[in-house]
């Protein structure tokens, strides 16, 4: 019920000052505690007053209801009320406090803007050092994600080193084999070479060999009647040719 209460009091001064921010505040607490909704921001400075004490929001509500003199008639009455029925009573600490608060009235509008400046440079320094702390601890987190970006490339990067390395070992393995079956190729041709070269040996040796055999085989089988007849026959086709030879050179 008392969450009722005040979730249509919020809505009915919500449009109002910071009595009205408040009371909006508060009904969003009563109401829904878990609620995901913005919270309106507190104002910085103070409402309006008047006679330094009393909310001008007080004033805004009792205006519909009661005009522009209520509120003063109310507080008259109220007062006349209180001491007709010496609910409250003068005496000699009503003038102390009236002078006492007289004196902090005084104090207040005489030296509280210099103790407002005051304060509002103190908490000037107070939110420009929470303000550095925070630049710095965003500068460092900043960095840090960038340091973490780096560090993603640079595994990303290590998978294609890791994949360059497969290819190398790969190109190794394979110029291995290229090698060794280039190695067993040239064995073989030398074998090879061998065996052909071994061959020509042999058939050039057995050429050499029947040529010495039909040459001493000729020489043998010529008798010295052949061999006289045949120088015979050889002195006169040279003479032949030498005179043959003189015609042409005659002519």
């Amino acid at each position: 019920m008392l969450s009722r209460v005040v979730f249509v009091s919020a809505n009915a001064v919500k449009s109002s000052g910071p009595l009205g921010a408040g009371l909006v505040q508060l009904s969003h607490l009563h109401t829904s505690p878990n609620s995901q909704a913005p919270v309106p921001a507190l104002p910085e400075k103070g409402g309006k007053t008047r006679h330094g004490i009393i909310p001008e929001e007080l004033f805004q509500i009792l205006y519909p209801k009661t005009g522009v003199t209520g509120p003063y008639v109310l507080g008259a009455g109220l007062l006349t009320y209180i001491l007709s029925k010496e609910i409250y009573i003068i005496n000699h600490e009503t003038f102390a406090a009236a002078c006492m608060g007289t004196v902090i009235i005084y104090g207040v509008r005489k030296f509280g803007p210099d103790v407002a400046a005051f304060a509002d440079k103190l908490n000037e320094e107070k939110v420009q050092k929470a303000q550095e702390v925070k630049d710095l601890a965003m500068t460092s987190l900043a960095q840090a994600v960038q340091d973490e970006k780096k560090e993603q490339w640079r595994a990303e990067g290590r998978q294609m080193l890791f994949d360059a390395k497969r290819n190398n070992v790969a190109m190794l393995l394979e110029t291995n084999r290229r090698e060794r079956v280039h190695m067993v190729t040239n064995d073989v041709k030398k074998r090879l070479d061998y065996q052909i070269a071994l061959q020509t040996l042999h058939r050039r040796m057995e050429q050499e060999h029947m040529v010495n055999w039909v040459e001493k085989n000729v020489v043998t089988s010529i008798t010295p009647q052949q061999e006289k007849a045949s120088i015979a026959k050889c002195i006169t086709d040279l003479k032949g040719l030498a005179k043959i030879q003189q015609a042409k050179t005659a002519a």
